[in-house]
């Protein structure tokens, strides 16, 4: 254990201090968009969406099959049978909806406001960049494609008689959950373009999409309906809070009908200049043919060599840590900006947005310090730049909005990450002052917030964790989660503001970074509510979950008794030692898998014992191991999660995907390591799922070999980096990026 902690403060002492750029070397490029399936994660609860996107990429266009429910977060659900519009805007495997903006649907046959599609399952056909499917009851073939902010539509009719394309500007994603339309601008500018503004207000409060939209023919009849109502003649110009549909009619015709629809945040001219920009023609095999290219240049950034399954696993994994979050800028660099004011971006800076920052700090980020540390970087810029624009950073933002969804204020994680890899472009004093403006209860912001979303982002978790140092139980739910992970975000602010020199403030938080000694019962071993007259919550039911009510984010005390990655050997100390770790652990994966409570939280999912692998909080727990003397418990853990929760079926994402953090995992994971702690950069090692890996770094190709690998040879005999055997099962960035060879040797037995 000592080597261990030791191991964690050299890691510090021998980082390189430079900001590294994108990796130097290359590798010959192969075909890895072959092994990507879409589909996996668009069952059960994975909330993927199939359509075309391109890396990181604004406009993703995909088929909205469910529009009610939870399950229609992406807008697409691998059961349903049919299909309400195809849509440019999805988020990717969150727990709540909204986007879903501007939906086309071409049909045949029939009279209705409201076509809806129907289709068959083997019609279906995803890879990186293209869908296509067809409808059954229209009798058409229609196939997507894409560029960063425009979607490219064929439609190919059985009947070219009766070819129409219904605009509808009405349809949003979970209208039953708060999702709703409030203003809609259009402007019929020609005989084969309309343009216009779409505005929402749902999980993003002010969500404001503009578009511009060509046909590849004229237009030859429009039928127009206001409210649901038919108008008796098209309008040219509409400015209104209502629901439009305008289904146009084109001339008789064997070939395919092309539409181009073009995005912008800012203004139906930005949109027509980002169509322009980006896509000038009509060459839709060429357009197909691009994104699959630049689709496998991203996943190119790793390449493995493993078993078949693994292999469509492992590329569908990467795929989906490249959707979010994605750029949200027209190609002149404007873009509106957290005060919801129109900006112009200075040279090298790119806006994004969709930050699911509480899940995807803990793998996504980290992820993409190794594989693209320009981007880690860029990202780092927009956060900051929130605070900029906004006086705080940004928690969950979503086109220019701050959602406050999830615990804490994640993006410090981030940024301290980025501090510790030496990744850093800014000041750093502005760094360390945006993470201590975010920590503190913001009356002025309330007061700005009040009546919008946003003011979810002000809470009186962090108003109670000033005051007392602790979240009283019996005053606000969710009180532990959030106290033990303010812990950890305040020694992230601790360790930014000791970069940027100011000692004064490091040290302040230094001491929050200790509040989740508050909540550690000495009885139970276990992170138990505190009420407010300081005394724990009793009776205590450890398995007890009620979302959103209990003291537990998405979880229970089993789920939330681990969370001290900044300090871990003070915290193993207070438990009783690494001994007691490993009992904890064992009893954490063996115990009965019953969850009390009737309104346990949906989001516990991938149950071993009361370990939760659908949901984020349990991702680090079995590389706790490696902080005991039986770092084989870990990898035999690992080995079943990877194996049982990564599939490849539809519903092979075991919970929801989360803008790319369960990927992150699994990619990471089948590498054989994964960052327990973001922050500190170094990387606990597990048991790899590939046997051979090679990625580009800064300072050459660092590779993974995993000898004798096997399903049966999952335990790890002895690992040597650059021919040298580890004495601890850690690794740390910087012998990542530096280039060299890390390599498992693996065998059947548990090495104790």
């Amino acid at each position: 254990m000592k080597r261990t902690i030791l191991l964690f403060q050299a890691a510090f002492a021998f980082l390189c201090v430079g900001c590294q750029q994108a990796p130097d070397a290359s590798l010959p490029s192969r075909d890895e968009t072959k092994y990507v399936d879409p589909f996996i994660g668009t069952g059960f609860h994975g909330h993927t969406f199939p359509g075309a996107t391109r890396p990181y990429a604004m406009v993703q266009l995909s088929p909205d099959t469910h529009i009610m429910g939870w399950d229609a977060s992406s807008g697409y659900h691998y059961d349903d049978r049919q299909i309400y519009g195809f849509s440019h805007t999805h988020l990717s495997g969150t727990g709540i909806g909204d986007l879903g903006d501007v939906a086309l649907l071409p049909f045949s046959g029939g009279d209705s406001i409201k076509p809806v599609a129907t289709f068959q399952k083997e019609t279906e056909k995803a890879t990186p960049g293209y869908y296509a499917v067809r409808l059954d009851n229209f009798g058409i073939d229609v196939e997507l494609t894409s560029t960063d902010r425009v979607g490219f539509h064929k439609y190919t009719y059985d009947n070219p008689k009766d070819r129409r394309v219904l605009l509808d500007l009405g349809h949003i994603l979970q209208p039953d959950w708060g999702h709703r339309l409030v203003g809609n601008q259009y402007r019929f500018v020609n005989d084969s373009t309309v343009e216009g503004t779409f505005r929402t207000r749902g999980w993003s409060h002010f969500h404001n999409i503009s578009y511009h939209i060509a046909f590849s023919e004229p237009i030859q009849g429009v039928a127009a309906y206001i409210a649901g109502k038919p108008v008796a003649e098209a309008p040219k110009d509409v400015d209104t809070s209502e629901d439009l549909k305008f289904q146009y009619s084109f001339a008789e015709n064997a070939q395919p009908l092309y539409v181009k629809v073009a995005l912008s945040p800012v203004d139906p001219e930005g949109a027509a200049r980002n169509l322009e920009a980006e896509l000038p023609g009509w060459d839709f095999e060429k357009t197909r043919k691009e994104s699959a290219r630049v689709w496998n240049e991203a996943l190119n950034r790793i390449q493995i060599e493993a078993d078949p399954e693994v292999m469509v696993n492992y590329y569908t994994a990467l795929y989906h840590t490249m959707i979010a979050p994605f750029a949200y800028q027209d190609v002149d660099g404007r873009y509106v900006g957290m005060d919801k004011q129109a900006h112009t971006a200075e040279p090298g800076y790119t806006n994004y947005t969709a930050f699911s920052l509480w899940d995807t700090f803990r793998a996504l980020h980290p992820l993409t310090t190794i594989i693209n540390p320009s981007l880690a970087a860029d990202w780092g810029k927009a956060l900051v730049q929130g605070y900029k624009e906004g006086t705080i950073l940004p928690k969950w933002p979503l086109a220019s909005n701050y959602t406050g969804c999830m615990v804490g204020y994640p993006a410090v994680s981030v940024l301290a990450d980025l501090v510790a890899k030496g990744l850093v472009e800014g000041d750093l004093a502005q760094w360390a002052e945006a993470g201590a403006h975010s920590s503190v209860y913001r009356a002025d912001l309330a007061e700005k917030f009040k009546g919008t979303r946003e003011l979810d982002l002000i809470t009186k978790h962090v108003y109670y964790k000033e005051k007392y140092g602790f979240v009283p139980a019996d005053s606000l739910p969710e009180s532990v989660s959030w106290g033990v992970e303010m812990a950890y975000y305040d020694w992230c602010i601790s360790y930014i503001a000791e970069k940027a020199g100011n000692t004064e403030l490091a040290n302040e938080y230094a001491k929050k970074a200790e509040y989740y000694k508050r909540y550690l019962d000495p009885e139970t071993k276990m992170m138990r509510p505190v009420m407010g007259d300081g005394s724990f919550r009793t009776p205590f039911n450890p398995r007890y979950s009620s979302h959103m009510k209990s003291d537990y984010t998405e979880g229970n005390a089993f789920q939330w008794s681990f969370f001290v990655p900044h300090d871990m050997d003070n915290y193993i100390a207070a438990i009783g030692g690494k001994k007691e770790l490993e009992t904890r652990l064992d009893t954490l994966f063996t115990t009965s898998s019953q969850i009390d409570g009737a309104e346990a939280s949906g989001d516990i999912t991938g149950l071993i014992g009361q370990y939760a692998h659908g949901n984020e909080p349990s991702h680090h727990m079995a590389y706790l191991y490696n902080w005991t003397d039986s770092p084989w418990k870990g990898q035999e853990r690992l080995d079943f999660i990877m194996r049982e929760f990564y599939t490849n079926r539809p519903d092979g994402i075991i919970g929801n995907e989360d803008c790319g953090q369960m990927s992150a995992w699994y990619v990471l994971s089948a590498l054989g390591f994964y960052q327990v702690c973001s922050g500190i950069p170094v990387y606990a090692l597990g048991r790899p799922m590939v046997n051979k890996a090679s990625i580009p770094v800064e300072g050459g190709v660092f590779t993974i070999i995993a000898t004798n690998n096997s399903a049966a040879n999952k335990y790890v005999k002895e690992a040597k980096l650059n021919g040298k055997t580890l004495e601890t099962p850690f690794i740390r960035h910087s012998d990542i990026v530096s280039g060299g060879t890390l390599e498992f040797i693996m065998t059947d037995q548990p090495v104790k």
